[in-house]
């Protein structure tokens, strides 16, 4: 069966998409813009968009009843490879041990004009 997640704690998805969807165990969330909730906008550097769209990934978790320990694949989108070593210092902080599988590669552009866009699954 198939339920949608929708948290107030994380952005409204800007298309006709969810935030998340659970099913049969596995969460399936939408990639996270670096957009801050609360007034909608994005932070300039890309550490600090990196550490918003964590806490939008967090809110819709925390919302399904699953944490960080329950990721088991991130896809990571960036308008710039560049930033690949600095992404790397701030998804550090998020998994410690036993990392989740990763994709991460740089795409023409992303909604908004973030720097970066995070897809998650999380399995329990």
């Amino acid at each position: 069966m198939k339920k949608v997640i929708c948290s107030a704690k994380a952005p409204k998805a800007i298309g006709p998409y969810s935030q998340a969807i659970e099913a049969n165990g596995t969460l399936y969330v939408s990639g996270q813009l670096p957009v801050n909730p609360s007034d909608g906008t994005i932070p300039q550097t890309i550490e600090e968009q990196t550490h918003q769209c964590f806490a939008n990934i967090k809110a819709i978790l925390d919302e399904a009843g699953y944490g960080f320990e329950n990721v088991v694949k991130s896809v990571v989108l960036l308008s710039d490879i560049k930033d690949f070593a600095a992404i790397n210092k701030v998804y550090a902080d998020y998994y410690t041990e036993k990392m989740p599988a990763r994709l991460c590669y740089q795409v023409a552009a992303l909604p908004m004009g973030a720097k970066i866009e995070v897809e998650t699954t999380a399995v329990k």
